[in-house]
């Protein structure tokens, strides 16, 4: 997956910048994603962060007070990311709400193709880091999952209105259940090194909604290609 540059600015002197333009910040925040969407938390030490960064030993203490500091503001940035990433697809003009779910994951599938299935969801990976994890990571963790449901919820929501789910559906139980599903499925995915368990997951997904009983087969939007 393509990784953002989304620092929290704090109050203090101009950042230094390099010849790119970046400050240590910055540098430092995009590093950091990139290995965590990979890597555990835990895995990644400060000499390797710093040296993916290009940043100087002592910058590290200047930017963050301390490790976990630069952990929360990375969920905090992948989160805004990824809901940025989910309203270009699920907000699309032009296109039913069920298939935009569909391109959706179609997106998602071709990203961690892009990177050899290598990585993942930088919350799903620390949220199964947990048990080593200071409490607040798991209260901005889950924060994150519940803006996410909430934006499929949306989504879910507009196809009921279209006539694609049944008037009945209840769209934060199913979206709820999406997440759940979806991160297990990108697991497997880095597993198997292929796209299979989201193509699965989703074409499961798709045929347990409820649909109205007027509701034709063929307008069920296709899954994620091959």
């Amino acid at each position: 997956m393509s990784t953002p540059i989304l620092p929290r600015r704090r109050p203090g002197r101009p950042p230094r910048l390099d010849s790119s333009g970046q400050d240590g910040r910055e540098r430092l925040l995009r590093a950091g994603l990139e290995l965590l969407t990979e890597r555990a938390f835990h895995s990644v030490g400060l000499e390797e962060l710093l040296g993916r960064a290009g940043v100087p030993r002592g910058s590290f203490y200047h930017y963050y007070a301390s490790k976990d500091d630069f952990g929360l503001e990375a969920v905090d940035a992948y989160g805004r990311y990824f809901a940025a990433r989910l309203d270009r697809r699920l907000l699309a003009p032009g296109r039913s709400p069920l298939d935009r779910l569909a391109d959706f994951v179609a997106d998602a599938e071709a990203g961690m193709a892009r990177h050899g299935f290598r990585r993942g969801c930088l919350i799903g990976n620390l949220g199964q880091e947990m048990g080593g994890l200071a409490d607040d990571f798991r209260l901005r963790i889950e924060a994150v999952f519940q803006d996410w449901e909430a934006r499929l919820a949306d989504c879910l929501s507009a196809a009921v209105a279209a006539g694609q789910l049944a008037p009945e559906t209840d769209c934060p139980r199913w979206a709820h259940l999406f997440w759940i599903g979806w991160e297990g499925a990108v697991l497997r995915a880095r597993l198997v090194r292929n796209g299979a368990p989201l193509r699965l997951f989703f074409e499961t997904f798709l045929a347990a909604l409820p649909r109205p009983p007027s509701f034709p087969a063929e307008e069920t939007p296709c899954s994620t290609p091959s």
